[in-house]
């Protein structure tokens, strides 16, 4: 099964470790994830389904291409990293 790794931010705010996922693209790994932890949707993806803007994925340390319908390939050793980005002044 493939991991997905989450930033120490989002584990503030959803109690979340590393989670393992079945699924052949990053969407399907997602989706396995939300059914495990349905609070974290709202954190990683907008009201339409995509990444959210401060949002980052990177599969085995490569930002994913598409942030829209999460088709970028992964398989049972891929790692997801999973980072919100901060901001501030």
């Amino acid at each position: 099964m493939a991991q997905i790794v989450f930033t120490p931010n989002l584990k503030r705010h959803i109690d979340v470790d590393v989670v393992a996922a079945r699924g052949d693209t990053v969407g399907k790994l997602l989706e396995d994830v939300f059914r495990q932890q349905p609070n974290l949707r709202g954190y990683i993806l907008d009201d339409q389904g995509g990444v959210r803007k401060h949002v980052n994925i990177y599969v085995n340390g490569r930002t994913i291409t598409d942030r829209v319908h999460l088709s970028d390939p992964v398989d049972a050793q891929s790692e997801l990293f999973v980072a919100q980005a901060l901001s501030g002044g």
